[in-house]
């Protein structure tokens, strides 16, 4: 079940809410800090995160599943926010070059069925980064914040269920690498952990960036090659 958008939108506007928000964008800047053209889609409560990107001429599109809710987006532009049915985009075959899914997969009903339907609105080659709670972080067992809320997963798993969609995994990052506390020192802590976090102890993450692109299949010798995740590792 999808949390309604007001609970994501309280959750934003929180001094904590607004320190994760910051956190989690900066490391999707570091997978993808430009977007080279193309369509851009976010799918769930994905605003916040595709602020940031640079999609040069082509303004990305946000849609959100109707169980969540949607509200007006970009603020102060036109809309480009969207209702729609999380396993029936209204998005023709292989149109999106990429795809930024948060705040979606770990609350779908049929998590296979949707990755499936992302398969099928990414381009050729088209890349997805999928935001999911950590299995195992002190996020995911708190119910304050959105990401103790719906399915967490572990690397392994995120990219198995990924892989049997058809989309390779490249890599991974983490975000959120001190526990979620309220408060002035717990906010600054969550600051301060970030950047150590993310080198010393990255499987304490409490929030998990994978890319994965879609794949056309292609076998080497019996057995399709599948890459090694580069960015770091549990």
């Amino acid at each position: 079940m999808y949390l309604d958008i007001t609970e994501l939108r309280e959750f934003y506007g929180s001094p904590l809410g607004r320190t994760a928000q910051l956190l989690i964008r900066a490391r999707l800047l570091e997978a993808w800090p430009s977007l080279d053209g193309g369509l851009t889609v976010g799918l769930g409560y994905a605003g916040p995160l595709l602020r940031g990107l640079d999609a040069g001429n082509a303004p990305p599109l946000l849609m959100m599943p109707a169980e969540q809710g949607v509200g007006r987006w970009p603020r102060g532009r036109p809309n480009r926010a969207a209702l729609v049915d999380d396993t029936g985009l209204p998005l023709p075959d292989a149109c999106v070059d990429r795809l930024v899914v948060c705040h979606a997969l770990e609350h779908a009903d049929d998590s296979r069925r949707l990755v499936r339907e992302l398969w099928r609105v990414l381009a050729p080659e088209g890349r997805l980064l999928v935001v999911v709670p950590h299995r195992g972080s002190p996020w995911s067992f708190s119910d304050r914040t959105p990401f103790g809320q719906g399915r967490p997963y572990s690397v392994r798993q995120i990219s198995r269920l990924l892989g049997d969609g058809m989309l390779e995994p490249l890599g991974w990052l983490g975000a959120l690498h001190a526990p979620p506390a309220e408060g002035r020192l717990g906010i600054r802590l969550l600051r301060w952990a970030e950047a150590p976090g993310a080198r010393l102890w990255p499987g304490f993450a409490g929030v998990l960036l994978v890319e994965a692109r879609k794949v056309v299949e292609a076998r080497i010798g019996g057995r399709r090659a599948r890459p090694a995740l580069a960015y770091a590792r549990a």
